[in-house]
């Protein structure tokens, strides 16, 4: 009888509308591992560093404020990929290091001076792997838009030319991590 009560309990729950559950994407282990390691003995911020897990979909939580000290997420939001990175009828992306590609480039960025421009305060990439070298010839930053939302969502962010794009609250966060850190940080963008 106690066997069938709890059948019926889940039969009721499953079947109860809509679900509440949403997707809870966690960090790569190994990428932050991989981080870790080559911070070590160069002088950048060994505390803090921000990650961007491109396999995430565009209207989730996928840019991270990472403390790496104490191994959590700090703070988290939406970011853009560049227009050029979607494939036709996929949910695939594609990353390029070219200029006019209108992709993203994966790999490591140090997280450069900032500078008033086009989209207000904007911080300059400067691009530490052979994937992302041409970050500043290509004018990749770091900036804000008001079409990136602040709450997630099942519909894709709307896209950039190849910067990562925050919305201006989250931008407004995150500047304060990069704008009181003694040392520069790294952002490390994978797939």
């Amino acid at each position: 009888m106690k066997n069938f009560l709890y059948l019926l309990v889940l039969i009721l729950i499953s079947c109860s509308g809509k679900s509440q559950e949403t997707i809870n994407y966690s960090l790569r282990k190994d990428k932050i591992a991989e981080l870790k390691t080559f911070l070590r003995g160069r002088n950048y911020n060994q505390e803090t560093a921000m990650l961007i897990d491109f396999k995430i979909p565009s209207g989730n939580y996928r840019f991270f404020v990472y403390d790496l000290k104490n191994n959590k997420v700090l703070t988290k939001g939406i970011v853009s990929h560049g227009s050029g990175s979607e494939k036709q009828n996929s949910s695939e992306l594609i990353f390029s290091n070219i200029e006019n590609s209108y992709q993203s480039s994966l790999g490591k960025y140090e997280i450069a001076n900032s500078y008033v421009g086009q989209f207000g305060k904007s911080y300059r990439l400067k691009g530490l792997d052979k994937t992302n070298d041409q970050a500043m010839k290509r004018a990749i930053v770091l900036h804000y838009l008001a079409c990136v939302s602040d709450k997630e969502s099942e519909n894709p962010t709307c896209l950039s030319l190849g910067c990562p794009m925050l919305s201006p609250k989250f931008f407004n966060s995150v500047a304060k991590y990069i704008d009181s850190s003694k040392k520069r940080i790294i952002l490390y963008a994978f797939y």
